[in-house]
C-alpha cells in the first residue's frame, strides 16, 4: 500500500523501471502508462500499464457480446480457440445499478471478454493506491482523472499477461472468461460510501466536483460496492454456472482481493453458485512503514500508509473482512489492509505473488532505486526488507516470491519468464489449481508440482530471471553494484568488493534463484 501524496505521484509518473528487455516477448501489444500507484503510488495501475486500449468511443451500459463458441475445458487444459470466432478484446459494460459510481459520479463498469462454454472466470481489480482527504483527492482528480472517473474510458481493452487470450502468453488462463474492473473509487476497493440522490443519468465529466471549495465527501467511494454489482451483472453471462472464480488484482487491486474475497464467495454462494472462489494477490502484500513521521500527519506527503488508511477508512465508509475486524479493537481496522495480519483469517484459498524487494514498499521509505542518491542506512533497509517479507510469507500455502527489485507481475506480457527455483509463475498457478481440485475431489495432490516458491538467495536481483535494472537517464542496463555506485554509495565502505562480490553474486545465483 502506499501513501505519499503529490510529491510521490509526480515521481511515479516519471516511471522508474523498464521491463527486462532481455526477457520481454515482442508482443507489440502493451503500452505503458504511469498513473498513481499502490504504495508509493500507482506505478500501479498494473492493469492499465499492461492493457492496451482500443476505440475511445463510449457505449451504453449494454455492450455487444464478442465471444465465440468453444468447448468447455477441464481446469489446466490449454484448449484451442476457434479461428475467426474469438475476439482478443475486452468490451466495456457499465453497471446496471447507476447509483454505484466512480468517485465523480460517472458510471462505474467493467470490461468483459467471454469465452463461450468456459466455466472458469478470472476477475481482475486494477490498482492505483488511494486518496484520503479533500486535498489528496483533488490532486488525484486533476492529475490522474481516469482513476476517479469513467468519462475517458475506452470502449475496448486488450489484456496482457494473465489477462491475455493468447495461449503462448497465457498458457493456463487464456480460455477463461476475463473480467477487468477499472479502479475509479480511490479507496483500495473497500468503500461503501452512500451515493448521492440518483441523477436522471450517470453524471458525465467533472460537473460534480468542479467547485474546489467542496468537501472531499462530495466524492463517492464505492469500491466494494462496485465489485458486488459487477458480480450481479455477470449472472446473465453465466457466472452462476462457474466452476472456478479467480478474484485477482495488482498492487492496490491485490490488497482489494484480500479485503473482498470472502464477500465475493458469500455473494456467489447466496446466488446458488457452486464455484470455488480463489484469490490471486499480485504485489499487494505490504509491511508497515518503519519511518518516523509527524504524529499529527498533515494530510499530505508526510502521512504513512497506515495513517492514510486510518483517515481514509472514515472518509470511504470502508469495510474489512469480519473475521479480521474481530481480531482488533475499534479504531485498528486499518491493520486488516496488511496481508500478513489478514491472511490467517481467510477461508478462501489465496495465492500470493510478491517481489521480495518491492519498489513501492521502498518508496514508502523514500527509497528510489535509480534516483540521485542513497544512504548507507537505506541500503541496509533494502537488505533487511527481503528477509522481513520472506518471513511474513513463510506460512502462506501458495506463494511465488522472487528476490527482485520490481512492482507487479501478473499483467506483464513476459510474466512467463520469471522463475523461482526453476518454476515459472504460470506453472506454479497450474500446480496450485491441480492441488485444489484434488483436495475438492478427496484425492491426494500430485507430488513434484510446487506452488510454495520463496527465493533462497538473499540479495536483491540475485535471481537470474529478475527484470533488468535500467538507468533512467541513459536507459542502459546496470548490475546492482553498478546501480549502487551510480547512486553514490562507496562499495568499499559498505564492505563490498566490486570484483569479489561479482563472483559471489554469481555463486548465489547458481545456488539460489
Amino acid at each position: 500500500m502506499k501513501i505519499l501524496g503529490p510529491f510521490v505521484f509526480l515521481l511515479l509518473l516519471g516511471g522508474l523501471w523498464c521491463q527486462n528487455n532481455r526477457n520481454a516477448k515482442a508482443t507489440g501489444k502493451s503500452t505503458k502508462k504511469s498513473s498513481g500507484s499502490q504504495q508509493g503510488d500507482a506505478g500501479q495501475s498494473a492493469s492499465a500499464a499492461d492493457v492496451t486500449s482500443g476505440s475511445t468511443g463510449r457505449t451504453g451500459s449494454t455492450s455487444r457480446n464478442t465471444g465465440g463458441s468453444a468447448e468447455s475445458r477441464q481446469e489446466g487444459g490449454a484448449g484451442t480457440r476457434g479461428a475467426g470466432h474469438q475476439t482478443d478484446d475486452m468490451r466495456l459494460h457499465y453497471l446496471t445499478n447507476t447509483q454505484v459510481t466512480c468517485n465523480d459520479g460517472t458510471a462505474a463498469g467493467f470490461y468483459l471478454k467471454e469465452f463461450r462454454g468456459s466455466r472458469r472466470w478470472l476477475l481482475f481489480l486494477e490498482g492505483g493506491w488511494c486518496c484520503y482527504s479533500r486535498e489528496t483527492c483533488d490532486y488525484r482528480y486533476q492529475n490522474i482523472p481516469r482513476l476517479m472517473s469513467s468519462s475517458g474510458w475506452p470502449e475496448t481493452k486488450r489484456g496482457s499477461g494473465i489477462l491475455s487470450s493468447q495461449a503462448e502468453e497465457n498458457p493456463h488462463w487464456h480460455n477463461a472468461n476475463i473480467v477487468f474492473i477499472p479502479y475509479c473509487s480511490s479507496d483500495v476497493w473497500s468503500g461503501t460510501g452512500p451515493p448521492p440522490t440518483p441523477p436522471s443519468r450517470p453524471r458525465q465529466g467533472r460537473d460534480k466536483v468542479r467547485d474546489r471549495n467542496t468537501n472531499a465527501t462530495e466524492y463517492n467511494f464505492m469500491g466494494s460496492l462496485i465489485i458486488r454489482e459487477v458480480i450481479k451483472d455477470l449472472i446473465p453471462k453465466g457466472i452462476k454456472q462457474a466452476k472456478v472464480v479467480m478474484l485477482s488484482g495488482s498492487s492496490a487491486g491485490g490488497t482489494g482481493v484480500l479485503l473482498n474475497i470472502e464477500r465475493v464467495a458469500s455473494q456467489l454462494q447466496q446466488l446458488g453458485a457452486e464455484a470455488q472462489v480463489r484469490g490471486l494477490v499480485d504485489s499487494g502484500w505490504f509491511l508497515e512503514s518503519k519511518q518516523q513521521r509527524s504524529p499529527n500527519c498533515p494530510e499530505t506527503v508526510s502521512c504513512s500508509p497506515e495513517d492514510a488508511i486510518k483517515i481514509g477508512l472514515r472518509l470511504w465508509n470502508g469495510v474489512v473482512p469480519d473475521r479480521c475486524r474481530q481480531l482488533f479493537k475499534r479504531g485498528e481496522e486499518w491493520k486488516c489492509f496488511f496481508g500478513h495480519r489478514l491472511y490467517s483469517t481467510l477461508t478462501s484459498p489465496v495465492f500470493i505473488v510478491q517481489w521480495l524487494f518491492d519498489e513501492e514498499q521502498l518508496r514508502v521509505e523514500n527509497i528510489y532505486i535509480g534516483g540521485q542518491s542513497m544512504s548507507e542506512e537505506q541500503w541496509q533497509y533494502i537488505q533487511n526488507l527481503g528477509l522481513e517479507l520472506k518471513n511474513s510469507l513463510r506460512d502462506v500455502t501458495a506463494v511465488f516470491a522472487p528476490s527482485c527489485l520490481s512492482h507487479t507481475l501478473i499483467t506483464k506480457s513476459n510474466w512467463t519468464n520469471f522463475q523461482v527455483r526453476g518454476t515459472s509463475l504460470p506453472r506454479a498457478l497450474q500446480c496450485w489449481d491441480r492441488s485444489l481440485e484434488a483436495i475438492r475431489n478427496n484425492r491426494t495432490p500430485a507430488k513434484g508440482c510446487p506452488f510454495h516458491l520463496l527465493d533462497t538467495c538473499q540479495w536483491p536481483q540475485c535471481n537470474p530471471t529478475c527484470p533488468a535494472l535500467v538507468d533512467k537517464t541513459t536507459q542502459q542496463e546496470l548490475t546492482l553494484l553498478q546501480m549502487l555506485v551510480a547512486m553514490g554509495l562507496d562499495l568499499q565502505r559498505l564492505g563490498l568488493d566490486p570484483q569479489g562480490d561479482a563472483d559471489s553474486l554469481v555463486s548465489m545465483v547458481r545456488n539460489g534463484g
